[in-house]
């Protein structure tokens, strides 16, 4: 009688120890693939300034900095996350491998349109980008072990993110100094709070440091665009518009 006490006691913890597990993997799960969602939003919204550089056949003013360092921040993480760097961080990869291929689009599109000059400077910056990246990738695989090689892979996912999480402080600044909101637009700001809250959470539950904190950063980055959207649209009755990236 005992017997079976025993048995369906170590039973019942089973199932509940793989139902547990079952939750966390789909909550892992689900705030990844909310985090890849909400980040192709934020791809694709150069595409406006990309439909007026190929109708004008000119970059006219716009940087092709900004892109630029996307690319490379972008091919930091995907090294990053993929398995002989790290294990179980499979969404990192595919974000932030769709997220290169847009950003070396356009850097190719503004490439093509841009004057002689800044032609030029624009593709030597790119092929300076891809070779530090590769020699990134190589000097990870044969100079360090598994363990290190993360570390050093995830301190520079981390200055990557964090560079990139910093271009909203000029946005900030701008709408403070000019009390309008017009070039900051609402579900740019919604899509960027959205994306770094869904992998702070993605981070959080992996416990993964190189992913919760860059993305804890752009998370309060976004509620600072999206309260001070709130309170300056309501002074000004601006309108959020598409984005032109200078």
């Amino acid at each position: 009688m005992s017997y079976w006490v025993v048995s369906a006691d170590a039973t019942a913890a089973t199932a509940t120890s793989l139902a547990s597990y079952s939750f966390y993997d789909v909550c892992c799960f689900g705030a990844g693939i909310a985090g890849n969602l909400f980040a192709f939003v934020l791809f694709i919204s150069p595409i406006p300034t990309f439909k007026r550089i190929v109708r004008n056949k000119s970059t006219e003013q716009f940087s092709g900095l900004p892109y630029l360092y996307s690319l490379l921040s972008c091919l930091i993480c995907m090294w990053y996350g993929l398995p002989f760097i790290s294990y179980g961080v499979v969404l990192v990869v595919t974000v932030n491998s769709i997220g290169a291929a847009f950003q070396l689009t356009y850097l190719i599109l503004f490439i093509v349109y841009a004057d002689p000059k800044r032609k030029l400077k624009m593709g030597g910056l790119l092929i300076g980008a891809l070779c530090l990246f590769a020699l990134i990738a190589y000097v990870s695989l044969e100079l360090f072990d598994h363990p290190t090689r993360q570390i050093l892979l995830g301190y520079l996912s981390v200055a990557s993110l964090i560079s990139m999480f910093a271009s909203p402080l000029f946005i900030i600044n701008l709408v403070i100094k000019t009390k309008s909101v017009e070039f900051m637009p609402f579900y740019l700001s919604l899509a960027t709070f959205l994306m770094s809250a869904s992998f702070f959470a993605y981070g959080m539950l992996l416990h993964d440091f190189f992913i919760y904190i860059p993305n804890g950063i752009g998370t309060l980055l976004g509620v600072v665009q999206l309260l001070l959207y709130a309170h300056y649209s309501r002074r000004s009755g601006d309108s959020s518009r598409l984005p032109l990236l200078a």
